[in-house]
């Protein structure tokens, strides 16, 4: 089941305190991206957050479920309290590693 526009304008609400948020459509779905890097995504109208060590701190008890076969698992969030969201997503965004430059062709 492809993600809704009207739950991923909710999420892209939900987040507007934070600057560099972005989304990408693939295959029915969307990435979610903050200051370029990716952070998550929305999956069957869920976001799915990436599982890192921050997150877990900030999420110890959150459902895990893989997005598609051969994904790793990601955290569900809970996309209610706009001020946690924002701050979860901002600890993984800090977390990542800088997107790799991509070569001019």
């Amino acid at each position: 089941m492809a993600s809704s526009r009207e739950y991923l304008d909710f999420i892209l609400e939900q987040l507007s305190g934070l600057g560099g948020i972005a989304c990408r459509p693939m295959m029915g779905e969307y990435v979610l991206y903050c200051g370029g890097k990716v952070v998550g995504g929305v999956y069957d109208d869920r976001l799915l957050l990436k599982a890192t060590p921050g997150a877990l701190r900030l999420m110890p008890d959150a459902e895990t479920d893989v997005p598609y076969p051969g994904a790793k698992p990601m955290l569900a969030a809970d996309v209610d309290d706009r001020e946690s969201l924002c701050r979860l997503v901002a600890a993984i965004a800090e977390e990542l590693p800088e997107p790799k430059k991509r070569a001019k062709r």
